[in-house]
C-alpha cells in the first residue's frame, strides 16, 4: 500500500521554498508527498525535490488578502483529503500562524496522524505537538518539525535549500548581477530611486545588470533598469527565474521570495533586509550573504507591511555604493 504524506504550507513562494529540507526528509520516509499550497506558493512547491503532487487552496486564515470562509469550499477540501487518504499530515506554519484550523479540517477528513508546531493547546487535533526556539532559521525550524514527526533527511543531504534540476535554459551568459527591486510587502522594499542608482553604479563598476520582477512589477522594473540595465519584468516563470538566478554572480534583493530562490540555487545574495522581521529567521539560508539595512531601526520586529517610520530609514540609508561594495565582496570571494 502506498504511504502518502500530506505536507501543508499555505502562504507565499519564499515561505514554501524554505520548506525544502522538511519536504526531502518527509519524502525519505514516504512513498508519495502531496504538497498543499496557497495560490502564491504553488509554483514554488512544484520546484521542490521530493514533491510528487501540488494542490492549491486559498486559505481564509493564512492569506494576507483572505477569501471569505465558505462552507462548500471547506467541505470540498475535506472530501478531497478523505479521498486521498494520507497516512499522515505535516502542517508547517510561520511563528505567528496557527496550524489548528487546518488540523481540525484534516482530522475531520480522517487523517490519522497530524504533526505541527503549536503554541496553543491542540486538544485532540495534533498527534505531534512540537515546540521550537523561534530564533532558528526558518528551514531549520521546519526541519525540526519533520524530525519530531519521525522523518530524517537521507544520508548525504546537507539540509540546504534546493530546487529540481535541470532548470530551463538561460537566455543570458552567466556572470551578471540580478537586481530584484520589488517585494511582496512594501516595508521590505528598497526605495525605487535607490534601486535605479544601484543599476547605474553597478554598470559603472563593469557589471551586467538584469532587473527582474513579476508581471505586476513591469512599470517598476522599467524605471529601475533605465538605459543601463536589462529589464526582465514579467518575463520569467518561477522556474525560469530560478535558472536566471542560477547564472548570476550575485543577486541584490530584499527579504522576499527571490532571495530564497537565489539561496535554493546556491547564488550569493546581497540582502536588503528590513528588520520588521528578524534576520536570524528569514535571511537567505546556506549561501554567502551580505546583509544591508539598519537592523536596530525603530521598525524592528513590528511585522509591519507598510513602513511605520517616515522616510523608510532602515533601507533608505543603504546607498548604491554600499551595494556595489557588497557585490564586489561576494564576487571576489
Amino acid at each position: 500500500m502506498t504511504r502518502t504524506v500530506l505536507v501543508a504550507r499555505l502562504d507565499n513562494a519564499g515561505d514554501v521554498l524554505l520548506q525544502g529540507p522538511l519536504v526531502r526528509a518527509v519524502a525519505n520516509g514516504a512513498d508519495r508527498v502531496v504538497f498543499l499550497a496557497g495560490p502564491a506558493g504553488a509554483a514554488a512547491a512544484g520546484l521542490l525535490p521530493g514533491v510528487d503532487d501540488v494542490w492549491t487552496w486559498s486559505c481564509p486564515w493564512i492569506l494576507g488578502d483572505p477569501p471569505p470562509v465558505g462552507a462548500d469550499d471547506l467541505a470540498a477540501l475535506t472530501e478531497r483529503v478523505r479521498d486521498l487518504a494520507p497516512a499522515e499530515a505535516v502542517i508547517s506554519t510561520s511563528f505567528h500562524q496557527s496550524p489548528l484550523p487546518l488540523a481540525l479540517l484534516l482530522r475531520a477528513a480522517g487523517v490519522p496522524r497530524i504533526s505541527a508546531i503549536s503554541v496553543d493547546y491542540p486538544g485532540s487535533l495534533l498527534d505531534v505537538r512540537h515546540s521550537v526556539d523561534d530564533d532558528l532559521p526558518e528551514p531549520e525550524r521546519a526541519l525540526s518539525l519533520a524530525r519530531a514527526a519521525g522523518f530524517q533527511l537521507p544520508d548525504g543531504d546537507d539540509g540546504r535549500l534546493s530546487v529540481r534540476r535541470p532548470l530551463p535554459a538561460a537566455a543570458h551568459d552567466p556572470g551578471y548581477v540580478v537586481l530584484h527591486p520589488g517585494a511582496s510587502v512594501p516595508a521590505r522594499a528598497w526605495p525605487t530611486q535607490r534601486c535605479t542608482e544601484a543599476v547605474e553604479a553597478l554598470a559603472d563598476a563593469g557589471h551586467r545588470v538584469l532587473v527582474t520582477g513579476g508581471p505586476a512589477e513591469r512599470e517598476l522594473t522599467a524605471v529601475v533598469a533605465g538605459t543601463r540595465g536589462v529589464d526582465l519584468g514579467g518575463a520569467t516563470s518561477l522556474a525560469e527565474m530560478a535558472a536566471l538566478l542560477d547564472g548570476a554572480a550575485a543577486v541584490v534583493v530584499g527579504n522576499t521570495g527571490p532571495a530564497h530562490l537565489a539561496a535554493a540555487v546556491g547564488t550569493p545574495v546581497v540582502s536588503l533586509f528590513s528588520p520588521v522581521v528578524p534576520a536570524t529567521r528569514w535571511a537567505p539560508y546556506g549561501v554567502p550573504t551580505v546583509l544591508l539595512g539598519d537592523q536596530s531601526a525603530p521598525c524592528r520586529n513590528t511585522r509591519a507591511r507598510e513602513c511605520p517610520v517616515p522616510g523608510h530609514p532602515c533601507l533608505n540609508s543603504v546607498t548604491a555604493h554600499d551595494v556595489v561594495a557588497a557585490v564586489e565582496k561576494l564576487v571576489s570571494a
